[in-house]
């Protein structure tokens, strides 16, 4: 099944994977984070916050006890064009306080760097890589992208997100809209139309910096637990897209042919 997923998705180099005692989670959860230029060090920091936040919040702690195991697998690694391969934080099972605090405590220990460009689909390929090669087996596989711009850089996002969905997992978005976006009808729809997937999957737009930590601490909250997101969170199974899913390779081409 291993060779088979990785040949559909497309994938080479399978990140290592962690040894952890016991294999079943209620959750594998994997944290794409966008470090893209269009964002400067304050944001990139107060988004880093907002992660460690919301890993040591009581809420995320009640919610992963709250699952039929009591326990999910959590990586973490940091993208732009391409995914940067040093801040790739290897699976680690979270079933207590204590857990998710050293989990946290090796996010805040990463230096804050930025790259170029936007790859949303090298970002969902990772995810997926990440997923396949990990030990554990779980009811859900989610891929949790957030970022502040449509994708310049690489594949397209939605042949990416397809294949993702069609091997069973599902992928969330965080649409950081602190600034003006490229995406003509907002990064939220741009998000909802061409890079969330699978069943229930939703899309949380964050529009104020102070805003960011509650943010990230709801969507891990939804994701862990299943609950359902409200309605306007969600994708409309079935529903035409709206977004243009090619706007940032266009937009990109058209610099360059000024």
């Amino acid at each position: 099944m291993l060779t088979t997923l990785a040949v559909l998705m497309g994938l080479s180099g399978l990140v290592p994977i962690a040894q952890a005692g016991g294999s079943e989670v209620d959750v594998t959860l994997v944290l794409a984070v966008d470090t893209s230029r269009s964002m400067d060090f304050e944001e990139i920091g107060i988004q880093r916050e907002g992660y460690v936040e919301a890993l040591k919040h009581r809420e995320f702690i009640d919610a992963v006890k709250g699952g039929l195991t009591g326990r999910i697998a959590i990586s973490y690694f940091e993208w732009a064009g391409y995914v940067v391969q040093d801040s790739v934080i290897d699976w680690q099972v979270i079933e207590t306080e204590e857990d998710a605090i050293a989990f946290a405590d090796k996010l805040e220990a990463r230096p804050i760097a930025t790259q170029r460009r936007t790859s949303i689909s090298t970002a969902i390929a990772q995810g997926a890589s990440m997923i396949v090669s990990s030990p554990f087996q779980s009811r859900r596989q989610v891929i949790d992208v957030s970022g502040d711009g449509p994708n310049n850089s690489g594949n397209p996002v939605t042949p990416a997100r397809d294949k993702a969905v069609e091997a069973g997992m599902i992928i969330n978005g965080l649409a950081i809209m602190l600034r003006p976006s490229d995406a003509p009808n907002g990064l939220d729809k741009y998000y909802a139309d061409c890079v969330i997937g699978g069943p229930g999957a939703f899309v949380l737009p964050v529009r104020k910096i102070e805003d960011f930590a509650v943010a990230v601490r709801r969507k891990l909250v939804l994701e862990i637990s299943g609950i359902s997101p409200p309605a306007t969170m969600q994708k409309t199974a079935g529903a035409e897209t709206g977004a243009d899913c090619l706007i940032g390779e266009k937009q990109w081409r058209d610099i360059f042919d000024r």
